[in-house]
């Protein structure tokens, strides 16, 4: 594939990832969190869902199967979008991307403890500099807002619903998986937000604007654009470039929001994309290893 058609599909996939978090905290004055949430994937499984069967996809055949569609739903859309569009109530868009985008780093700890997945020592430590980055962009303290645990409970959903699809992924034609999984997590949250909050929508046409960008460019293209690269190019090396979300997610809020960026959170920022980067990057002799396991 052309390097720069690759360049520029990377920056949109993860300048849609992290604007989304801006984006959303726009939304939340017309929305509450969890129905705007659950408007967003439940339009966006719709939408992939009839895309799949249309194009006649190997769907699941037994009803286990389909559970655990709903389990990855549970965590990957529901755990993770729940807890990140809660969190900006009380957080800015920037902290809450950077929270969530630790979640390669707990998926090292998870995949250790859980599944007893080996990892290599660069690895770990992308994780502890991943950690000091969060404690840095925090103004070296700990805060315990409402917002600020729920950012990190996003980043534990999203590497539990990793994990998950690491597990039991190879069952399923991934964009069946992906379409699927939007949908029951959609449903999931359109329950919690009667029993958890006090829903409303007021409906004007920038409140449709931004839950159509949300449903259709943010969760459909994004992840569209994103699988393709996954397909075309090296897994891990691909997955690297992830560091780029919680940048985009500083940038869009301080453009958007007007949300001010301090020193730290820069300088934190620097530590947490450099444990990413550490934790999803392969040499090229080890990728050639894996080739070779592989065949």
């Amino acid at each position: 594939m052309n390097r720069v058609l690759y360049a520029a599909l990377v920056v949109l996939t993860t300048a849609l990832m992290g604007s989304s978090f801006a984006i959303g905290k726009i939304g939340l004055a017309y929305v509450s969190p969890l129905l705007l949430v659950a408007f967003r994937f439940t339009i966006a499984g719709v939408l992939m869902a009839s895309i799949v069967w249309l194009l006649k996809r190997e769907h699941p055949k037994t009803m286990r199967h389909w559970l655990q569609i709903g389990i990855i739903g549970l965590f990957q859309t529901s755990g993770v979008m729940g807890s990140i569009f809660v969190s900006l109530r009380t957080i800015t868009a920037g902290e809450s991307s950077i929270l969530t985008f630790m979640n390669p780093l707990l998926v090292v700890i998870f995949g250790t403890v859980f599944l007893q997945l080996r990892y290599k020592i660069h690895q770990w430590a992308g994780v502890l500099l991943g950690f000091i980055g969060v404690f840095i962009t925090f103004g070296a303290q700990i805060n315990f807002k409402v917002g600020t645990i729920l950012g990190f409970l996003s980043a534990v959903s999203w590497a539990i619903g990793t994990l998950l699809i690491k597990t039991w992924g190879q069952t399923f034609d991934t964009w069946v998986l992906t379409a699927y999984q939007m949908l029951f997590g959609g449903l999931i949250l359109f329950g919690s937000s009667f029993l958890l909050e006090d829903p409303f929508f007021n409906v004007t046409l920038p409140s449709l604007s931004i839950l159509m960008w949300l449903a259709i460019m943010a969760s459909i293209v994004q992840f569209a654009g994103w699988f393709y690269l996954l397909q075309i190019g090296d897994p891990g090396k691909t997955s690297a470039f992830l560091f780029l979300a919680p940048f985009f997610g500083v940038l869009s809020g301080w453009i958007m929001l007007g949300e001010s960026i301090q020193w730290y959170v820069m300088l934190g920022g620097v530590f947490i994309f450099s444990g990413i980067f550490l934790v999803n990057w392969t040499s090229k002799k080890m990728r050639a290893r894996q080739r070779s396991e592989q065949q």
